[in-house]
């Protein structure tokens, strides 16, 4: 897969090393020159230039991407990014960085935006997750709001200890997808029973977690 990454600061470095190192290709588009480090990723091709231009998106060949990515730390510059390589070159996938959490809902399809990343709601969401057992914890938000990965650790006096996966009622839009126990991860078959201490990962739409809270006791 090509992937174009507008931003070299140390987010986009980082985003850049994995994705080489997964055996992508890998495009740093960077428009300040003291960012300009091409020794920090050298398998990945380097650009100096402004990624909110178009012309600079022609010339770098953003229509050759499968992927963009806009990680610069300025929400405007990563949704004009994410507007053009939608609108203008057609890539399949648009991810973006929100720097500031009140900006995170103007970062939807209408701005070219395929997939929000907002750093601050994503470790609130870690540390919510780790304290919190017996509720309901939302980890991620797919497809622009349209479905959640949310997690339940189940507590030691929980009474679905013994049950089988197949006889916990989940609403029509919900699925439970994963099941970690101990070191464990358990792609949940009918006959499986719930042990207190799992963490039970479900992808739902938001306006069924009220029915998996129900059908969980919680």
């Amino acid at each position: 897969m090509r992937v174009a990454i507008a931003g070299a600061g140390a987010v986009g470095r980082s985003i850049a090393a994995e994705l080489v190192a997964g055996g992508h290709q890998v495009m740093l588009i960077e428009r300040q020159a003291a960012q300009f480090e091409p020794h920090t990723v050298e398998q990945a091709e380097w650009v100096l230039a402004d990624a909110c231009e178009l012309s600079s998106l022609e010339d770098a060949g953003l229509q050759l991407c499968d992927c963009v990515i806009a990680a610069t730390g300025d929400d405007k510059v990563n949704l004009v990014v994410s507007l053009l390589a939608k609108t203008e070159f057609a890539v399949r996938r648009v991810v973006a960085r929100v720097n500031d959490p009140a900006n995170e809902w103007l970062f939807t399809e209408s701005w070219g935006v395929d997939v929000a990343v907002s750093t601050p709601r994503i470790l609130a969401a870690m540390v919510e997750e780790a304290v919190s057992v017996g509720g309901l914890v939302q980890l991620l938000t797919l497809r622009q709001g349209q479905a959640n990965l949310v997690e339940m650790t189940l507590p030691e006096d929980t009474p679905l200890a013994g049950t089988p996966v197949q006889d916990i009622t989940l609403p029509r839009d919900a699925a439970l997808v994963t099941i970690l126990r101990g070191g464990r991860v358990i792609v949940p078959q009918p006959e499986d029973a719930l042990e207190p201490g799992d963490e039970l990962l479900f992808v739902a739409a938001a306006n069924v977690e009220h029915e998996i809270r129900t059908a969980l006791g919680s």
